[in-house]
C-alpha cells in the first residue's frame, strides 16, 4: 500500500490532469524557471575561453541541483504530512507530463492549415519546430507536424514518466532540467557549438533507453508490423541518435516517408529519409497520431504500476 501512496496514486491524479488541463498556461511553470536559470548562467559563462568546461559545469551544477531540492522538498513532506506529499508529488507529475499540450499544438498546426490556408499553417507550425517554415507546402508541414509529435512523445510523454519510475519527482525533473538545456543551448551553430555541446550529448545519453521504448510502444499500441520493420531499418538512419527510432515507428504505421531537406537558420540541412513510401498524408491522418500518442501515455502508465504492485 505505501507504493500506491507514494508513486501510484499521484502518478494517476498527475496523469488525470495532464488529460483535463494541458500544460497550465496562466499558472506558474517549472520549465520556466529551468528556462530562465539556463539564461543566467549561459549569460554569464558563454563568452572567452573555456566554453566547453563552463558549460559542462552549468549542466552538471543545474541538473544535480534540481534533483537535490526536489528530492529534499519530498522528503520533508514526507515526514510532515503524506497528503502534503501526494499532493506535491500529484502536480509535479502533471507539470512533466506534456502529453495534452504536445497534441493541442499539433493539431492546432492542421486546423491552421485546414481552416485559414498556407500561410496560417506554416506560421502556426514555427511555434513548434526549429525550422524554417516560410516556403513549406502543405504535405510538408504535416511531415513536420508528424515528425515533430513522434519525437515529442519520447522526450515530453515517455521519456518523463521513465525516469519517474526509477527516481521519483526527483528523477522526473531533473530529466525535464537536462531536456530543457539541450532545446535552449544544444545547437551546432557558432554560439553554442562549444557551450552547448555537453548539454546536447546529456540529453543523448538520457533520451538512450526511452526513445527505444516510445519507438517499441508504438508500435505494440498499433499492432504494426511494418513499425518494427521501419525501426530496425531506419531507427539509426537519422542525425540524431534518438528521435529517428519513434521517427522510423510512425513512418512504418502511416507507411509514409519522413526526413529530406530542411532549413534551419538559413542553413539547409538534409536529413537523411526515413521510410520509402512519398505518399500525400492526409488531413484526417492526425487522429490516429493522436491516438498513438494517447494510447502509448496510458500503457506507459500502466507499465509502471504493474511494475510497483508485482
Amino acid at each position: 500500500m505505501e507504493q500506491v501512496k507514494l508513486i501510484i496514486l499521484p502518478l494517476l491524479i498527475g496523469y488525470i490532469l495532464d488529460l483535463i488541463f494541458g500544460d497550465p498556461r496562466k499558472l506558474p511553470h517549472p520549465i520556466v524557471g529551468f528556462g530562465n536559470s539556463i539564461s543566467v548562467f549561459t549569460t554569464l559563462l558563454n563568452k572567452g575561453k573555456h566554453r566547453f568546461i563552463k558549460g559542462t559545469i552549468m549542466c552538471l551544477f543545474l541538473a544535480s541541483s534540481v534533483f537535490m531540492v526536489f528530492y529534499m522538498v519530498s522528503r520533508l513532506l514526507l515526514q510532515l504530512n503524506e497528503y502534503a506529499h501526494l499532493t506535491f508529488t500529484a502536480i509535479f507529475v502533471f507539470y512533466g507530463l506534456a502529453n495534452k499540450s504536445l497534441l493541442q499544438e499539433g493539431i492546432e498546426v492542421f486546423r491552421h492549415l485546414n481552416t485559414m490556408g498556407l500561410a496560417a499553417g506554416r506560421k502556426r507550425l514555427s511555434w513548434i519546430v526549429g525550422r524554417d517554415t516560410s516556403q513549406l507546402s502543405g504535405q510538408e508541414i504535416r511531415l513536420a507536424v508528424f515528425e515533430t509529435l513522434s519525437e515529442n512523445l519520447s522526450d515530453g510523454v515517455v521519456a518523463p514518466l521513465f525516469y519517474y519510475a526509477i527516481g521519483g519527482i526527483p528523477g522526473m525533473m531533473c530529466y525535464k532540467m537536462i531536456n530543457t538545456m539541450d532545446s535552449m543551448i544544444g545547437y551546432k551553430n557558432e554560439k553554442y557549438i562549444l557551450f552547448g555541446r555537453f548539454a546536447a550529448r546529456f540529453d543523448d545519453v538520457v533520451n538512450f533507453i526511452p526513445a527505444r521504448i516510445t519507438a517499441l510502444l508504438m508500435a505494440l499500441v498499433t499492432f504494426n508490423y511494418r513499425s518494427i520493420k521501419f525501426i530496425f531499418k531506419y531507427g539509426k538512419a537519422h542525425t540524431s541518435p534518438n528521435a529517428g527510432y519513434p521517427e522510423s515507428a510512425l513512418a512504418g504505421i502511416l507507411n509514409c516517408r519522413f526526413g529530406g531537406p530542411h532549413d534551419y537558420g538559413g542553413v539547409s540541412v538534409h536529413k537523411p529519409y526515413i521510410g520509402e513510401n512519398n505518399r500525400i498524408l492526409k488531413n484526417k491522418e492526425i487522429n490516429k497520431v493522436r491516438y498513438i500518442n494517447h494510447a502509448v501515455c496510458f500503457v506507459s502508465i500502466l507499465i509502471i504500476i504493474v511494475c510497483y504492485l508485482s
